[in-house]
């Protein structure tokens, strides 16, 4: 069981996360990379960090913007699984 985050510790959290924003239990980004070929090996790399830490995000490809949503949807919420993979997904964009 992960424990879900407060307010205050996804505001702190959302503040060294360069580009993702909160909606709702959810925390979400648009990376927008410079090709089609470029946002499929972008996915690909994100998907692989996630199968990794067992934490999968919803995916949405858009020709060259692939946006990722994360939440714990266990706990129904955000957690720090959701923080963690959403810095190691900013250190490969």
């Amino acid at each position: 069981m992960t424990t879900l985050l407060t307010q205050n510790e996804i505001d702190q959290a959302l503040a060294t996360l360069n580009g993702w924003n909160q909606s709702g239990n959810e925390i979400a980004r648009t990376f927008v990379l410079p090709s089609f070929p470029a946002a499929l090996m972008f996915t690909c790399a994100a998907g692989q960090l996630a199968q990794r830490a067992d934490h999968h995000p919803d995916i949405l490809i858009q020709y060259k913007k692939v946006t990722l949503t994360l939440s714990t949807h266990s706990e129904g919420g955000l957690t720090q699984k959701d923080v963690d993979l959403a810095g190691e997904i900013n250190a490969i964009a």
